[in-house]
């Protein structure tokens, strides 16, 4: 009997930076690599529902490259619809992934609820994606494995998870298919200044590279103190308040020790910074228990800095009665809140009190996918829709990318750079598309490799 060669089909994550999903065949073996949720526009959202382009049931595992929603967020999904396998991941992710998960299943169901009382879906009976359940079930399937220690996952592959340094427990994954070559999944690249994180493990030799292109046509430049504390200053002199849409995971933890730094500093006055996300909570004792056991993609902590993440005057709110207190700040301060694209959770409360009044500020940090609140407020939305009404934008928004934990265009040339040898191909995901085809170029241009912007769907074989 023929074998069949060993192949790639591109379920999710091409011509977009959500949904990312990449189905490996070889020999007898199905394994997703990453499991992520469609963002953003309605239409990607929409693919959520879709049937999933094979059965479930006949996926054989699962690869999470790290914890975020677009690289894990189908899972419940994916088990509800009847995987059985296990999603292998490094433990800080199966840590992360479980808060994610069981907060993703809280707010879709909320969502819902929400829009069954006040009538603002067009759905008759809206119902959640998936519901706690679900998501309870997908964790159970977590499996974690420890940095560079090989996994064989069947006869037909095996795996090995390297530091990606983008948040903590983020892997490259290098799958190995039993004489059929190997592909080196980038998942979401990190930064070689993370103030917590080690820079991404060099790359692993490879047939086949799939890497991410988030920004994949631009450069970050270095993080400028001055320029967020110039924000802050300004705001504050209006008697107003920062409010900081952030990925619960990782990015708050980089802009609390951006602004722990900036108060010591003296070059903003000491604030309350308010914590407003269960999740982020959750997540941030994940960190401060990774700093203290000392996890291997972790910087050494700095001598005498008990905790990297203490602006002065921290304050951690859990309930909705807390988080309230909020909306409209009585005194400068700085809230900092999910979703860190405004596609739901608290911050959207924030939002709706916030952005009427001039004195405060909305400071963007991270990606904004086309479609979301985020992406609309950075390029100059004079109203934003939320729960249904539109919201007047008289508040100062501020963008500053320096602050993002995905490698920019030069650093994931760099990182490509370093591999000992070329692969035979390399394919360019996770990016908008334009994104994507100007960093393609580049590798073709620059490392003289074959680089190629997939299409979703599409199938390429390994050798």
């Amino acid at each position: 009997m023929t074998r069949v060669p060993a192949a790639l089909t591109f379920l999710g994550g091409v011509g977009t930076v959500t949904g990312s999903k990449t189905l490996v065949t070889a020999g007898d073996s199905r394994v997703l690599v990453d499991c992520g949720l469609f963002q953003g526009e309605r239409d990607l959202r929409r693919r959520n529902w879709a049937p999933f382009p094979i059965d479930p049931h006949d996926v054989d595992a699962v690869v999470l490259t790290h914890a975020h929603l677009d690289h894990c967020g189908y899972l419940p999904r994916l088990v509800a619809g009847g995987f059985r396998g296990k999603a292998y991941c490094t433990e800080a992710t199966a840590e992360l992934a479980e808060i994610v998960l069981l907060d993703s299943a809280h707010l879709l169901e909320e969502e819902a609820r929400h829009a069954r009382e006040h009538g603002w879906s067009k759905h008759a009976k809206p119902e959640p994606l998936y519901s706690a359940d679900d998501a309870a079930r997908a964790i159970s399937r977590l499996t974690p494995t420890r940095y560079d220690d090989p996994l064989r996952l069947s006869d037909d592959l095996a795996l090995v998870l390297h530091p990606a340094g983008h948040i903590l427990g983020s892997a490259t994954a290098h799958l190995a298919a039993t004489g059929d070559g190997s592909v080196l999944f980038s998942g979401d690249l990190g930064r070689p200044h993370h103030p917590v994180l080690r820079p991404p493990a060099p790359p692993q030799p490879a047939e086949v590279v799939v890497v991410e292109s988030t920004y994949g046509d631009r450069a970050h430049g270095e993080p400028d103190s001055d320029e967020l504390a110039d924000i802050l200053n300004r705001t504050f002199a209006r008697g107003g308040s920062v409010l900081v849409p952030a990925f619960a995971v990782d990015r708050t933890e980089v802009m609390l020790t951006a602004l722990r730094k900036i108060t010591l500093q003296g070059k903003v006055p000491k604030v309350p910074v308010f914590v407003d996300s269960p999740m982020a909570l959750r997540a941030l004792k994940v960190y401060r228990e990774a700093i203290e056991r000392g996890d291997l993609d972790v910087r050494t902590p700095k001598h005498g800095v008990s905790d990297p993440f203490d602006t002065g005057d921290l304050r951690a709110l859990t309930t909705v009665e807390q988080s309230m207190t909020v909306n409209r700040p009585a005194y400068p301060s700085v809230v900092i809140s999910a979703s860190g694209m405004a596609t739901g959770g608290r911050v959207l409360h924030h939002l709706v009190d916030q952005l009427p009044d001039p004195r405060n500020t909305v400071l963007l940090v991270g990606f904004q996918a086309s479609g979301t609140r985020g992406r609309a407020l950075a390029e100059g939305a004079r109203t934003l829709k939320i729960h249904g009404r539109y919201v007047p934008v008289r508040a100062e928004v501020a963008t500053l990318d320096h602050y993002s934990v995905h490698a920019d265009a030069d650093e994931i040339l760099a990182w490509l750079g370093g591999m000992s040898e070329a692969p035979r191909s390399c394919y360019v995901v996770h990016g908008e598309q334009d994104s994507s085809e100007v960093l393609a170029a580049r590798i073709a241009d620059e490392l003289g490799w074959v680089a190629t912007v997939p299409h979703p769907g599409e199938q390429v074989l390994v050798r």
